[in-house]
């Protein structure tokens, strides 16, 4: 087995280690270290931080919910790009399984849009 088709992937492997590695190491030397108490404190957006308990603070559950949307959006798309790569070699079975499956994502799209988890108070 050789490896070299596998060159060009190493290589740009390679090269984006060393560019994130040389990124770091010049930022730490030719940045300025002029450090004050508003550039340690957490930024919200502009908003002023609201103080937090000793042993942290309780989120939100529409944080959550938030995020487990974006992932089940993402992996909608991850399973879409594929499909349509190949979907010239796949007879009508595939296109019915994947209308079904984007039937299934738009149901609970629409699920969660009726139950106001896309409203952001």
């Amino acid at each position: 087995m050789s490896l070299s088709p596998y060159a060009p992937i190493i290589g740009l492997f390679a090269l984006a280690a060393g560019f994130s590695l040389f990124s770091v190491a010049a930022a730490r030397f030719a940045g300025p270290r002029r450090f004050n108490k508003a550039k340690l404190e957490a930024y919200e957006c502009g908003i002023e931080p609201s103080p937090q308990p000793v042993g942290g603070g309780r989120f939100p559950i529409k944080f959550y919910l938030t995020a487990m949307l974006f992932i089940v959006f993402d992996i909608e798309i991850i399973f879409l790009y594929p499909w349509a790569v190949s979907f010239d070699a796949l007879p009508i079975f595939g296109f019915v399984e994947m209308v079904m499956f984007i039937v299934a994502v738009f149901v609970a799209y629409a699920y969660v849009w009726r139950r106001g988890g896309l409203d952001w108070d």
